[in-house]
């Protein structure tokens, strides 16, 4: 065989191994569907409650005052700040991979090797300058400044820093969401708190009614008109309103230590305008067109970002398959003693060596790393798939729930009036002995009921108010 042949099989052989260690596993990925119905209902306006700053849509004094203080204090929020801030330093960790590392190395040390061995043998020989033999044993000085670099020849490094951006992007977004929810739950709460002054007031105000009325029968049993019975029968009302009124004060005391935990500080009490919510009118809101969502949605943007990022580990795991080349070198000085450690060019070092490898035999973990970052990818995309999807469907819930709670609120409004009516009457025609007492205990019952319905409904239409707001995405811009 002639040399040239020798040279070309060779040279066959390299690249058959270099095409065995460059073949990746084929495992499937998965496109993300980003498509979204046209629109909620068959409204095609564009304006989207969503772009109101937060401030601009509570225009409660109090309830902007909270949701300041919680935007600036709550422990969630901080730590997903802090969330923002270890990304961060993730970005710079995956930049300095490709730059090149660059370090000061000395050291210091002695050595005896055995006379008997070629390199102690050498050693008794050589003399150093006429008449100085080497030194035993032999002490060792060196000072140098050593270089190394991965020559980024498939991506894999700079990927990796760009996944790690978006993964920075997505604690971002992530930050955008806490903010969202925080501001909803501030407001919820809020106007849940309200909603039970109101409702400790109607059973203050029915203690007194329900009060006036025992007197009544008291007065009528007294004349022989009723009897005992009737008058047991409206203490026991009076005593179950006034139980109301101690289960109303927990709750308000719950709701109020809730709202300052989201504040990050202790119980005390929170300021409001109780009288303020009869008048409360719901704002209208334009939920836009679901294509918005993908903009406006912090969880969506997350998901995204993280889609994103998975595509890119794929890229960087799939480059571990390929040669690597890195390259070093080192320039210093080196001496048995001090006196010559600066010497030049006696004590001079230096070197210079690349280095080109490729994975071929038992590349089993390195698969591994593949499908795994291959699986990742095809979750992610599911991930942002389902947020969409879960985005939508909340928005289309609190559209259809703001109109029917209206709907629902129109008609307790008028059950409230007809039965408030009905208590005047049913009092009168009891004391002309034309109704019988439990027919105005019953209407009783059913006024304050229905008090506390309306109440409820009221605060829903707030809620839903606030959580289309939420779903929307609206508040952290």
């Amino acid at each position: 065989m002639t040399k040239i042949s020798r040279y070309k099989y060779i040279g066959l052989a390299c690249l058959s191994l270099t095409y065995a260690a460059c073949k990746t596993p084929g495992v499937a990925q998965r496109t993300a569907n980003k498509n979204v119905p046209a629109s909620y209902n068959s409204s095609q306006d564009t304006t989207n409650s969503a772009q109101l700053k937060w401030r601009e849509y509570f225009t409660d004094p109090y309830l902007v005052a909270l949701i300041d203080t919680a935007l600036q204090n709550n422990q969630e929020l901080n730590i997903t700040l802090q969330e923002i801030q270890i990304t961060r330093n993730e970005i710079r960790a995956r930049k300095g991979e490709y730059l090149p590392f660059l370090g000061i190395r000395a050291g210091g040390g002695v050595d005896k090797v055995a006379r008997y061995t070629n390199i102690g043998a050498m050693e008794a020989n050589t003399e150093i300058e006429p008449g100085k033999e080497m030194p035993e044993p032999l002490p060792d000085y060196m000072i140098a400044a050593t270089a190394s670099w991965e020559a980024d020849i498939w991506g894999k490094l700079h990927n990796a820093k760009r996944a790690a951006v978006n993964r920075y992007l997505a604690s971002v977004e992530g930050k955008n969401f806490v903010i969202t929810n925080l501001i909803a739950e501030v407001a919820n709460s809020y106007y849940e708190l309200l909603a039970l002054d109101n409702q400790l007031a109607i059973v203050k105000k029915n203690i007194e009614i329900q009060n006036n009325a025992l007197e009544i029968v008291k007065y009528q049993k007294d004349a022989a008109r009723v009897t005992e019975l009737a008058v047991r029968r409206f203490e026991a009302q009076v005593l179950h309103t006034k139980s109301l009124q101690y289960d109303i004060q927990q709750n308000i005391i719950e709701v109020e230590n809730r709202i300052n935990f989201l504040l990050a500080r202790y119980p005390q009490p929170i300021a409001r305008n109780a009288d303020a919510f009869e008048t409360l009118v719901p704002q209208t809101v334009h939920p836009g067109m679901p294509s918005q969502l993908l903009a406006n949605r912090p969880d969506i943007r997350r998901a995204e970002q993280e889609l994103a990022a998975a595509k890119l580990d794929i890229k960087v795991a799939k480059a571990q398959f390929y040669p690597s080349l890195g390259i070093s070198a080192s320039i210093g000085y080196q001496a048995f003693n001090p006196s010559y450690l600066l010497k030049s060019p006696e004590s001079m070092l230096y070197s210079l060596a690349g280095d080109l490898m490729a994975p071929l035999v038992n590349r089993n973990a390195i698969k591994a790393t593949y499908r795994t970052a291959t699986s990742k990818q095809v979750q992610a995309a599911y991930n942002y798939e389902r947020t969409l999807l879960n985005a939508y469907v909340e928005v289309a819930n609190q559209i259809a729930k703001v109109g029917n709670l209206q709907q629902s609120y129109d008609l307790k409004s008028q059950q409230v009036d007809a039965l408030t009516q009905s208590v005047t009457i049913s009092n009168d025609l009891f004391r002309s002995a034309r109704a019988d007492y439990m027919e105005v205990l019953l209407t009783q019952k059913d006024a304050l009921e229905s008090k506390f319905e309306l109440i409820e409904t009221k605060r829903q239409q707030m809620n839903a108010v606030v959580n289309i707001y939420q779903a929307l995405g609206g508040g952290w811009n």
